[in-house]
């Protein structure tokens, strides 16, 4: 089996303070002292209904996607009408404009927000505010990313922590993974999402200070249909062997595995390769959902999507954290 991996600088993710990240301490100082700055002058507004934050303490994928499609199914059962608001990265369109799955394309709009919309209404926005004020019949707001964003005020912030990769280096950008000084970015959460097995001890780091909600990805029926069968499986998402991993687990006979950079495009003639390399390996072409929805359209038939969903350990404590902000404009609102 080969792989081939494009990621984030192994410095960012080791103990020590290595010399790539020394020399570049005071840059990161200038990228901290900026996003400070933003946030002093910022006039934050105060949307009309509940907004929800899930967001990222480092740079690259951490499960906040899945968070938001779970957190709007709660809000959905309990009554509410959620939108979604995203900032289409990568996606052309700066917005505010509503995704439908039939019109837009990842290239319009991005990958995360075509997967939100396939689960309820959503907005792509680069200017949160005005994704906020276009979301007519809302009375919920959810925001896949943002935590670093001041144009909105937030009733609820999450900060989503992969617990297999921790926050690195504790530095920040470009000497660590950090999109801020770790402190300050704790401080704007009310609540930590520990994606994953616990690899460095966080939650127990955590709980003193801040409530940890702990959760994992788990496979859908759909793709346990896989287990056996041989499987080229490719990924441009933020941590491909995570994806990989998964096959494993669900016994599949992973013939090679091909890592990209994440929201990486596909262009119709390399989709074809692989297609045509799976078949001389006797082998599926599998991807993550997220990539899937990359795919040229013509070409998405061709590779099978393994569908995971998020797992609460305790649903209850998440669904206590919703219950005050889905009562606020839905005194009838049902209980769990």
């Amino acid at each position: 089996m080969r792989r081939r991996t494009v990621r984030a600088p192994d410095f960012w993710y080791r103990p020590d303070a290595s010399w790539p990240a020394r020399l570049l301490t005071p840059a990161a100082a200038i990228y901290a002292a900026a996003g400070a700055v933003r946030w002093a002058l910022a006039r934050p507004l105060r949307a009309p209904v509940p907004v929800i934050c899930v967001g990222n303490l480092v740079a690259g994928g951490t499960g906040k996607t899945p968070v938001v499609l779970s957190l709007a199914a709660l809000a959905a059962e309990a009554g509410a009408r959620p939108h979604l608001l995203a900032h289409g990265y990568r996606g052309s369109h700066a917005g505010p404009l509503r995704v439908d799955p039939a019109r837009h394309g990842a290239a319009e709009v991005g990958d995360e927000a075509l997967l939100l919309a396939r689960a309820a209404p959503t907005w792509v926005a680069r200017e949160r505010a005005a994704g906020a004020r276009a979301a007519a019949g809302a009375d919920l707001l959810i925001m896949d990313d943002g935590l670093q964003d001041p144009s909105l005020v937030k009733d609820l912030s999450l900060a989503v922590v992969d617990g297999e990769m921790g926050v690195g280096n504790g530095r920040v950008i470009p000497a660590g993974p950090l999109r801020e000084p770790l402190a300050r970015g704790l401080g704007r959460a009310h609540a930590v999402v520990l994606m994953g097995e616990d690899s460095f001890g966080l939650a127990a780091a955590l709980a003193p200070r801040h409530t940890v909600l702990r959760a994992r990805l788990e496979p859908l029926a759909a793709a346990e249909a896989l287990a056996g069968k041989r499987v080229l499986a490719f990924a441009g998402i933020g941590r491909p062997a995570k994806f990989f991993r998964t096959l494993s687990e669900l016994k599949c006979r992973l013939v090679e595995a091909l890592a990209f950079p994440d929201h990486h495009p596909y262009a119709p003639e390399a989709i074809m390769a692989l297609c045509e390399r799976a078949a001389a390996a006797d082998a599926i072409p599998v991807t993550t959902e997220k990539d899937h929805v990359r795919l040229p359209a013509e070409a998405r038939p061709m590779v099978t999507p393994v569908p995971v969903a998020l797992a609460w350990e305790d649903e209850a404590a998440v669904v206590d954290l919703l219950r005050p902000l889905l009562r606020r404009n839905r005194p009838h609102t049902k209980s769990r």
